[in-house]
């Protein structure tokens, strides 16, 4: 038996562990089932025969010119145009799930970048990025997006340029501190004795051993991001109307107070916010109880099934 185990591959101990997890497996199931009702929103158009910006003012508004609620032709009701809310709902999440999961990879990869080089080399480069994470973190971002869209104007590659731009100084924070232990580890020592470069160092030796924090902090990083965007959209400065987002369309059920008559034109978006941002936080601990089940973060309930286990 305990052969077995060892002939595992790492891959298959961390999904066994994962799939374990009964939270991190509902919040799994969750984003895959997001995913393809993102993917599918033009299938969900097709059937309903409704589109995104399309309005129904005969059908979806009633004679006082309120929305109708929830019905066989509607599912999640009508916003104040007349528009289909479960349709723009699908839209609305491709588009959130799109620059999330898009910008996370950038922050990303400028996080990680620039840790390892200020975590590897120290001391004035060191200084120097770490100064500039600082300045990054201290700029308002209100501020800054209202500038930016005063000249540029609302896009989704500006939305995606300013949620990079102030989000991968976390990620850079957690691979320096990762970095400034690693480069004193043995291997980096022998691989520096036997001659090979800073950036062979750095790509070859250090960097595979940061793969456990870059997977859970990018995929904690994803419902920041998606909140970023909600918030972007929700004060004007995001997506551009009439595009489906879930931030708009909280914005729309605010103008005016219509959500006091029609409570799904808040319900149905907030919940797919809180739901989503849930379930992206529930996998990253997932993902980091299964990556690295030593973690001085796991619940004690969980470390002492562990350790009752292995003393069994």
């Amino acid at each position: 038996m305990s052969q077995q185990v060892k002939q595992r591959s790492s891959f298959d101990i961390t999904m066994r562990r994962l799939l374990a997890d009964r939270a991190g497996l509902i919040s799994l199931t969750f984003i895959i089932l997001l995913i393809a009702f993102a993917l599918g929103a033009d299938a969900i158009a097709a059937w309903t025969g409704h589109s995104a910006v399309e309005q129904f003012r005969d059908t979806a508004l009633t004679p006082t010119g309120l929305p109708v609620g929830p019905s066989g032709d509607f599912l999640f009701g009508a916003d104040q145009l007349g528009r289909d809310v479960f349709v723009r709902l699908a839209y609305g999440a491709r588009i959130s799930l799109a620059i999330g999961v898009v910008a996370s990879l950038l922050a990303a990869f400028i996080g990680v970048t620039v840790g390892l080089v200020s975590g590897y080399f120290g001391g004035w480069v060191d200084v120097v990025l770490g100064r500039l994470m600082d300045l990054v973190m201290s700029i308002p971002v209100l501020l800054c997006m209202l500038s930016l869209v005063a000249v540029f104007g609302p896009s989704v590659p500006l939305s995606v340029a300013v949620i990079v731009f102030f989000s991968w100084t976390t990620m850079g924070r957690v691979i320096r501190g990762q970095v400034l232990s690693l480069r004193e580890r043995e291997f980096v020592m022998a691989a520096r004795s036997l001659g090979a470069g800073h950036l062979s160092i750095m790509v070859t030796d250090i960097l595979p051993n940061l793969t456990v924090p870059i997977i859970i902090y990018t995929t904690m990083m994803v419902p920041t991001s998606i909140i970023f965007e909600a918030t972007l959209s929700f004060l004007g400065l995001g997506i551009v109307p009439p595009a489906p987002s879930w931030g708009g369309m909280l914005a729309d059920a605010a103008n005016n107070s219509i959500y006091m008559f029609a409570w799904w034109l808040v319900l149905f978006p907030g919940l797919a916010l809180l739901l989503t941002t849930l379930s992206f936080n529930i996998l990253g601990d997932a993902l980091r109880d299964a990556l690295d089940p030593n973690s001085s973060k796991r619940p004690l309930r969980k470390r002492a099934k562990q350790k009752a286990s292995a003393a069994s």
